[in-house]
């Protein structure tokens, strides 16, 4: 029977905290918890969640990820908790160390999630910061995985702004082997750290493509994939980023470029006739609510290599 592999790092961090052999570990793992081939319990572990930032998906899934496993959450919110307060981080990662065998914390900086690793004495996992969003890409390659079989020659195409998504996708796409196109309005490029990092992971560094053109970007993809151009702390950007991201929107003419068995993927929550229209969004070839439901699946698997 397949089992969880202890995972090199004890932090899950960045998409490159983890191999390319332990990200096709997570999907073995993930594809028979899906299928109920799988069932572990891990007995009474604990989970605990800090969230800075607003959350559905990534929320719920970990909290029934982890009940799937045997174990309980603890949801720890700043307004309610000392978090919010102004307690060091250092303080509250040792204490906190104490009481869960799991922290998977959602803030804005990521180097607050690097505070809090630097003094925890349990795996901290990121569960989005501004840099990146690593659960969100195992889900989505995840998902380009049981449309595709594997990514030989799969070309994946994300339109709009660079952001932690984007961030993680191309990390992520590195260790595959995935060529991944990033389209995006000038200044809003990805980060070039993250660009650099994945240059020296690429063995073609032709598969990494950052362009301002999202009809080249979208020429012959298998995967057309989107996010809400404005972020979570980037509300008051919004109507600029409307104006900017103009000619940025996945629509049926921009789908007609792709590959005729293309898919289109969104990390949600969506804001159609912004980043997509209402009938890419709802149309056969999307496989997004199947993307959603693998945050848990792929989650359930992360947490089982940790926690076993």
């Amino acid at each position: 029977m397949l089992k969880p592999n202890k995972l090199a790092n004890n932090n899950f961090l960045s998409s490159l905290d983890l191999s390319t052999d332990e990200v096709l570990h997570i999907f073995d793992l993930a594809n028979n918890f899906k299928n109920k081939k799988l069932n572990i319990d891990l007995g009474n572990k604990v989970l605990g969640l800090i969230f800075d930032k607003s959350s559905t998906r990534t929320r719920v899934s970990f909290q029934v990820a982890m009940t799937r496993l045997g174990g309980t959450t603890i949801d720890l919110n700043p307004t309610t908790s000392q978090i919010g307060r102004g307690e060091p981080i250092k303080d509250t990662a040792r204490v906190l160390s104490r009481y869960c065998d799991v922290i998977a914390i959602r803030t804005f900086d990521h180097l607050d999630l690097e505070e809090y690793a630097k003094w925890s004495a349990k795996p901290i996992i990121n569960a989005l910061t501004d840099l990146e969003h690593p659960c969100q890409a195992l889900a989505d390659f995840l998902t380009i995985k049981e449309e595709f079989i594997d990514f030989k020659d799969v070309i994946l195409t994300f339109i709009g702004d660079g952001n932690n998504v984007a961030n993680s996708l191309i990390l992520c796409g590195a260790l595959l082997g995935v060529e991944v196109r990033i389209a995006c309005p000038k200044g809003y490029e990805p980060n070039s750290l993250v660009i650099d990092k994945a240059n020296q992971i690429y063995k073609n560094k032709n598969l990494l493509k950052i362009t301002n053109d999202p009809n080249t970007a979208v020429s012959g993809a298998n995967v057309l994939y989107t996010d809400v151009w404005s972020s979570m702390g980037e509300e008051n950007q919004k109507d600029e980023k409307e104006k900017v991201f103009n000619g940025f929107t996945i629509d049926s003419d921009l789908l007609s470029k792709a590959d005729k068995d293309a898919i289109i993927l969104h990390c949600l929550p969506a804001y159609r006739s912004k980043e997509i229209t209402d009938e890419i969004f709802e149309s056969q070839k999307s496989r997004i609510f199947d993307q959603a439901e693998n945050r848990l699946h792929a989650q359930q698997a992360l947490l089982s290599c940790i926690l076993q």
